[in-house]
């Protein structure tokens, strides 16, 4: 199917969503209704970017209709002219209609689950995990969204062996997917006298937010203990066991929760990250069988990658996956990440559109 092909039934289609939303029958069933609500949203921006083009492609019509009369030699002038402009613009539009054609990644609109992890360098490493908290959290509150912690396992000296905490709000996974890797810091720490830079990193992990329906978890494979929440909180988070560690048998994936005083919400939030690290888990199997023969460039996910390094000494932060360098790290470990997003996303859309 070539591309005018392809944009013909879309348009088919989104009349058709149209005439549905206006069906009597329809408009009295609520699920129907908001189901096709949203696919008509979903398929506007492609809808507005065929509308214009579809009126490019007139205007070349007939300006080439007034060309091959050949009449008027002035009038003639102007039509060629404004055939090269509207050359030009068709190729943009089209460009930007084939990224709208790609398929959507059915997880972009969804909550994340964030988890960031000390990884080697000692206390420097586990002072970076907590910058990356910070820049992650700071991020969220500029865009609007929700965070909610989890579970948080601090070293006492301000920084943070591990934390897991949930972020809710619009596009959420579209814009933070492509967060998951390593990322490596170099700095002076601040116990280090003789001003000598010290490497050291964190890992972090981004894994969309699952329903119930998606995630089929057996209550019998499933290993539930409790405990006593241990640090700040009040008299009852040391008193009373409220913290909930869940083991998943036949994975061996352990979740635990201990920021809430209420046992049961403590046991949802667990139950919520370990329904997301299965999908996380079955996901990356299929995505390794589906996409082999061909290397992912941006959002693989994978761990064990080396995706980013923090120089402070020349304020400088290296993306190494698309070999981008930004001399903008105070502002971004202070939360402004759009710029590094932007750029992965464009990476991300070229690296489809050639491959497509």
């Amino acid at each position: 199917m070539d591309f005018s092909e392809k944009l013909s039934k879309i348009k088919d289609k989104y009349d058709k969503i149209t005439d549905q939303l206006s069906d009597p029958d329809n408009t009295k069933n609520h699920d129907k209704l908001i189901s096709l609500s949203k696919e008509r949203s979903d398929l506007t921006p492609l809808m507005t970017a065929y509308e214009r083009y579809m009126k490019i492609i007139n205007g070349l019509n007939g300006n080439k209709e007034i060309i091959d009369a050949n009449e008027d030699a002035e009038l003639v002038a102007m039509a060629e002219l404004e055939m090269e402009e509207l050359k030009a613009e068709r190729e943009k539009l089209e460009a930007e209609l084939k990224f709208l054609l790609l398929p959507k990644d059915p997880n972009d609109d969804k909550n994340v689950i964030f988890e960031i992890r000390a990884g080697t360098g000692g206390e420097e490493a586990a002072l970076f995990a907590g910058d990356l908290f910070r820049m992650y959290t700071r991020y969220a509150e500029v865009r609007g969204w929700k965070y909610e912690l989890i579970d948080l396992n601090d070293t006492g000296l301000g920084g943070l062996k591990e934390a897991v905490f949930s972020i809710q709000g619009i596009g959420v996974f579209g814009d933070l997917k492509f967060e998951s890797g390593v990322h490596r810091v170099q700095r002076v720490p601040e116990t280090e006298g003789s001003g000598r830079v010290h490497t050291s990193a964190a890992s972090v992990a981004v894994l969309p937010e699952v329903e119930d329906v998606q995630v089929d978890i057996n209550p019998g494979d499933l290993k539930i203990d409790v405990y006593r929440s241990g640090g700040a909180g009040g008299q009852n988070v040391n008193k009373v066991e409220t913290a909930i560690r869940i083991t998943h048998l036949p994975s061996g994936i352990v979740v635990q929760c201990q920021d809430e005083r209420s046992q049961l919400k403590n046991r949802q939030k667990a139950l919520k990250v370990l329904r997301a690290r299965l999908y996380d888990s079955e996901s990356k199997k299929q995505a390794s069988e589906i996409a082999a023969q061909r290397r992912i460039m941006v959002g693989s996910g994978d761990r064990s990658d080396k995706i980013r390094t923090y120089n402070f000494p020349q304020n400088r932060v290296t993306d190494h996956r698309i070999g981008l360098t930004l001399y903008n790290l105070s502002g971004i470990i202070n939360g402004d990440l759009n710029d590094l997003i932007e750029q992965m996303k464009i990476a991300d859309r070229t690296e489809r559109l050639e491959a497509d």
